[in-house]
Parts: structure tokens; C-alpha cells; sequence
């Protein structure tokens, strides 16, 4: 079992365990939402989340569409402004950004994604596979 939180503790959750993809997402939306150069994304399913405290204290902010549905949504914490998971109830799968979690999820990043748009200022200086937006849509069309 996997527990999480938020930076005040308020938001407090577990997983069963990490499915994975766990992806490196340089998009922009993710560096805003990060405040970094990317967001460190871990797969989990949403039969393997519970929240354990904190419901009250969750916000949702959506953007519009930029190019395809879903919207781009991120989940906070009120109080303190950490990024939470809050997985939409018909979800059958959904990211935690792993700098939320408080034990070793036992995996390790897989791939950095949409580097074509990545920060100037940061060098990918791993040998992770590296996929720009093609690359990625090719990759997740494969699986379905």
C-alpha cells in the first residue's frame, strides 16, 4: 500500500499499487502546474485509490480544450495549493503526481513525454525514451 499527501497533510490518500505508465510530462500546462520543468506522473487505477481525508478541501481547475476532450484539469488542495489526485468517479484510470507520495512507489519513470515542447533552460540528460507528441499518440494507440 502506497499513502500520499498534500504538502499540509490535510489531503491524505492510499493506492493499492502503481500501474505505471510513470511518465515525465514536459508539456506546458504540466511546467505551469508543476512550476518545474515537468511533472513526474504516475499511473494508478481508480479501483486501487482511496482518499482518506481532506475531500472537503479539494478544488478542481479545468482549461478549455486545446485540441481534443478531456480538458486539461488539475485538483488542489485548498489550504496549502499542492496538487492532489481527485479521479473522476466513472475513471477507470488516472495520474498521481508522484512527488505526493510518502513511500517508494517501486517503479521508476519509463519516459519523458511531449519533449518537443520542453523548457529551454532544462537538458535531458537521461536515456529514458524521449517522445514528442507523435510519438506519444502512436505509442497509446498501440495499447487500446
Amino acid at each position: 500500500m502506497l499513502r500520499g499527501s498534500c504538502l499540509c497533510g490535510g489531503v491524505q490518500f492510499e493506492i493499492e499499487r502503481a500501474a505505471g505508465p510513470f511518465e515525465l510530462c514536459h508539456c506546458s500546462r504540466c511546467r505551469k502546474v508543476s512550476g518545474s520543468a515537468f511533472v513526474a506522473g504516475l499511473g494508478v487505477r481508480t479501483e486501487d485509490f482511496r482518499l482518506l481525508s481532506g475531500a472537503e478541501l479539494i478544488r478542481d481547475f479545468s482549461l478549455p480544450v486545446a485540441e481534443h476532450p478531456p480538458p486539461y484539469g488539475v485538483s488542489f488542495c485548498s489550504r496549502c495549493g499542492s496538487t492532489v489526485p481527485n479521479p473522476a468517479p466513472d475513471s477507470e484510470f488516472f495520474e498521481v503526481a508522484a512527488g505526493l507520495l510518502d513511500d517508494d512507489p517501486g517503479r521508476r519513470p519509463d519516459r519523458h513525454i511531449f519533449t518537443h515542447v520542453k523548457s529551454h533552460w532544462y537538458e535531458i540528460t537521461d536515456d529514458l525514451p524521449k517522445l514528442d507528441k507523435d510519438a506519444l499518440i502512436a505509442l497509446r494507440m498501440r495499447r487500446e
